[in-house]
C-alpha cells in the first residue's frame, strides 16, 4: 500500500460537514487524498479510450476532442476506461439507525454518505464504474456502475434518509441479483444485528465473484458509552425505551460491544472478506486507503 503524508483537514468529518455540496466533499476529500500519496495522481492505472460524452462545465479541457469538434461543432470530451475493468458499487445501510448521532458529532448516516461519495469520487478518478444501493429493509435505490453514473450516486447520496427499520439479510440478497458483472463492492453498515447473521448477509453479496469490503460505522458513544446521567434511552430500531443507569452498564456494555466487533472482525476475516471499523470522529483517508490496496490486488490478480 502507498504511504502518504495526507493534510487531515480536508478528510476531517467536523469540516466537511460545513461543505453542502456532496461533489465538492467528496472531489475535495480525493484530492487532498491524491494530493498527499507519494506516486502519480493516476495510482499506476493505465486506459484505453472508451467512448466519447458531451462536455460539461468542469471537464478537464485536456480531455476535449478538439478534431471532433471541428467536425461536429460540439465540445466532448473523451472518456477512458482502466485496463482492470473494474466496477464498483458502495451499499450504503440507511436504516433508522443510521440517523444517530452524539453531541458534536455528525450522524452515522452523514459519516456513510462521505465515505461512499469519496470512494466513488475516488473510483471514477481511477477510470472506474461506479454504481450505489441505498438499503434498509429493502433496495430503497439502485445506481447500476457505470463510467456515466457519478452524477446520479451523488445525487441518490445526497437525498438518502434514514427513517425506516433496518435489515440486512432481504435487501443483500435482493442487491445481489443486479450485479452481474465482477465488482468491488463495499457496505457501509453499522451492523445492528448477530454477528453470523450480519456475516452470510454479507456473503450473499458474492456472486460471480465479487470483491467485498466491509465498513463498519459507529459513533464514538456507541463505543464508549460515555453518558453519566441516568434516563431513558430510545433504540432507534424497534423504538423502545429503556431506562438506563449508564454507571451500572457502563463495563458490561463495553465488554458486548467490544466482543460484537471482534466476532464481525473475526468472522468476516475468516471469509476473506477485508473489514474495518471507523468512529464517526476520524477522518476518512482509511477508508480510502483500505478500498485503493483492495483494488490494487484485485488487478495485480487478473
Amino acid at each position: 500500500m502507498p504511504s502518504a503524508v495526507v493534510t487531515h483537514n480536508f478528510i476531517d468529518p467536523a469540516v466537511l460537514a460545513r461543505i453542502s455540496s456532496l461533489e465538492l466533499l467528496a472531489r475535495t476529500v480525493v484530492d487532498g487524498f491524491v494530493g498527499g500519496l507519494h506516486r502519480s495522481p493516476n495510482l499506476g492505472a493505465t486506459t484505453d479510450f472508451a467512448e466519447h460524452r458531451e462536455y460539461v462545465p468542469g471537464d478537464e479541457t485536456r480531455h476535449i476532442d478538439w478534431r471532433r469538434y471541428a467536425r461536429t461543432d460540439r465540445l466532448s470530451v473523451k472518456t477512458f476506461e482502466a485496463d482492470t475493468n473494474t466496477s464498483f458499487a458502495a451499499l450504503l445501510d440507511v436504516s433508522r439507525s443510521m440517523s444517530f448521532a452524539s453531541a458534536g458529532r455528525i450522524s452515522k448516516l452523514d459519516y456513510g454518505r462521505f465515505l461512499a461519495a469519496s470512494l466513488a469520487w475516488l473510483s471514477h478518478r481511477q477510470r472506474d464504474r461506479v454504481g450505489l444501493v441505498t438499503f434498509d429493509s429493502d433496495v430503497r435505490e439502485f445506481v447500476p456502475p457505470s463510467t456515466r453514473h457519478l452524477p446520479m450516486v451523488l445525487h441518490s447520496l445526497h437525498r438518502a434518509t434514514a427513517g425506516r427499520r433496518g435489515e440486512l439479510t432481504a435487501p443483500l440478497h435482493a442487491a445481489a441479483e443486479h450485479f452481474r458483472r465482477r465488482c468491488i463492492l463495499v457496505v457501509i453498515s453499522d451492523f445492528y444485528a448477530e454477528p453470523e447473521a450480519a456475516v452470510d448477509a454479507v456473503l450473499q453479496l458474492r456472486n460471480r465473484g465479487n470483491e467485498l469490503l466491509v465498513l463498519h460505522v459507529l459513533d464514538p458513544a456507541e463505543l464508549d458509552f460515555p453518558f453519566e446521567d441516568a434516563g431513558t434511552f430510545e433504540d432507534l430500531e424497534s423504538g423502545d425505551l429503556l431506562p438506563v443507569v449508564p454507571a451500572e452498564l457502563r463495563d458490561e456494555y463495553r465488554r458486548l460491544v467490544g466482543a460484537h466487533v471482534a466476532t464481525l472482525a473475526r468472522r468476516f476475516g475468516e471469509r476473506g472478506v477485508d473489514y474495518a471499523l471507523f468512529d464517526t470522529s476520524k477522518p476518512l483517508d482509511h477508508a480510502l486507503f483500505h478500498y485503493l490496496a483492495r483494488r490494487q490486488r484485485l488487478a495485480r490478480g487478473r
